[in-house]
């Protein structure tokens, strides 16, 4: 072969080339064409906002015949009624109005010197009420950290005086006084169960209401009301639950917001409102629970609820006030509360069903009458012995409890006195994977 063969260039032609080696694709033909992505809007809260309704005025005291208070929602066609009910509106135009009341305001700015003679007088039954409780010391039951039978006695004791504690009020008639009466006394847990919830809670806000509609707590009161009576009555109460180991009454345990409060919450976001640098995130901040626990009280029941668990952390100890803390703002927290209120107070059967009726907060016509006999037993028999939960439902057996109601729940209170007495009550239990 000669040597060109070699040496001659190959004629390769344009056809075969493409089919060898062809063109690179262009892969921005192969992506999506870029669209400006939409915002999502948030999802819409099934409950609607609440909003404080206008407060009625008080009645006139010649048109009302005053009764003795008791039990009107047995079912949950009695519970619908009150929720649709002129009753319904009236506790939560005064609960909310409270609310309002101490909007960015200390509680050291309500100075005692300056108020009313009324709010003198209430803050005197508070204390002659917490005087008993050193007059009725618990009784020795061990280690136990369920209720400390002594409590009856207490109860007793104030009941005795409650018509003389509401002698220094001024009251237009006995008769008044002693309906109004009967919420404090309700106020201060269950004789029964020996266990205390937001439903005696609510007792407390009905007596002032009680107090408002007999014309003897204006709006003019309720900064004070709200500052300065309502945070001595948590502090009784404290005592009483550190002293008698008072149960929680239907607690969902660490699921829920507390085991016994819940509008200390709703007011003390009310006080934060628009606070220059206590942020919602700021409750894990314990030198600002500290400095200014004594004067918001959303943070002081979070220093409290740190104070009486054996287990270090909000998140462990109180998750859903540990979701709370990321909100935004305490508009959104304060909006929350009033969501919940509606939701888990007043919209809850178990809580609702131990709600008074008398002449100053009347019942809707055709809602159940606690007066009826169970089983040949009168209510306040019941009350002795048991706890009437619906007609035909009575507990005698000296627990006070039966498995269609659930387990005794014992009080974290008392396991903080108990880890106290044992010389121990500052060590903080670990979870295991913390």
């Amino acid at each position: 072969m000669p040597l060109e063969a070699f040496t001659r260039p190959l004629s390769i032609s344009a056809t075969s080339t493409t089919a060898i080696h062809p063109p690179p694709r262009r892969l921005s033909n192969g992506l999506p064409a870029l669209v400006p992505r939409k915002r999502l809007t948030p999802p819409e809260n099934p409950l609607p906002a609440q909003e404080t309704r206008t407060l009625v005025l008080p009645p006139s005291i010649d048109a009302i015949s005053f009764s003795e208070p008791s039990r009107r929602i047995l079912s949950s066609r009695d519970h619908e009624l009150f929720t649709k009910s002129p009753c319904y509106s009236l506790v939560l135009a005064f609960v909310f109005s409270l609310s309002e009341a101490c909007a960015d305001t200390k509680i050291s700015s309500m100075l005692l010197g300056t108020q009313p003679p009324i709010i003198q007088s209430i803050l005197t039954i508070l204390s002659s009420i917490s005087t008993q409780v050193e007059r009725n010391p618990p009784k020795d039951q061990g280690a136990s950290r369920f209720g400390n039978p002594a409590f009856r006695d207490f109860f007793d004791a104030v009941s005795a005086c409650l018509g003389l504690y509401h002698e220094g009020l001024g009251g237009p008639t006995p008769e008044a006084m002693l309906e109004a009466s009967t919420y404090l006394q309700h106020s201060l847990g269950s004789r029964a169960r020996i266990d205390y919830g937001s439903g005696h809670e609510l007792n407390f806000i009905l007596w002032l209401l009680c107090l408002n509609r007999l014309s003897l707590l204006p709006p003019s009161t309720f900064p004070a009301l709200a500052l300065v009576v309502f945070p001595r009555y948590i502090c009784l109460l404290r005592k009483i639950q550190s002293t008698y180991y008072l149960e929680p009454a239907g607690s969902h345990g660490v699921w829920g917001l507390d085991d016994y409060n819940f509008l200390p919450f709703l007011f003390g976001a009310s006080q934060l409102l628009h606070h220059p640098y206590i942020r919602p995130l700021s409750v894990h901040n314990e030198i600002i629970l500290e400095e200014e626990g004594d004067e918001y009280m959303y943070l002081d029941m979070v220093r409290w609820t740190m104070a009486t668990k054996s287990v270090k952390g909000l998140k462990w100890t109180q998750p859903m006030l540990d979701d709370i803390s990321g909100a935004k703002n305490w508009e959104k927290v304060e909006q929350g509360m009033r969501r919940m209120f509606v939701k888990e107070v007043l919209g809850k059967l178990p809580v609702m069903q131990h709600f008074l009726f008398g002449s100053l907060i009347p019942a809707e016509d055709g809602m159940g009458l606690a007066e009826l006999q169970v089983n040949g037993i009168q209510e306040s028999e019941a009350e002795n012995t048991g706890h009437v939960e619906a007609p035909g439902h009575v507990h005698r057996d000296d627990d006070a409890w039966a498995d269609c109601c659930g387990i005794k729940i014992p009080s974290a209170v008392a396991a903080a006195q108990e880890a106290q007495k044992r010389g121990r009550g500052e060590v903080f239990r670990r979870v295991p994977f913390d």
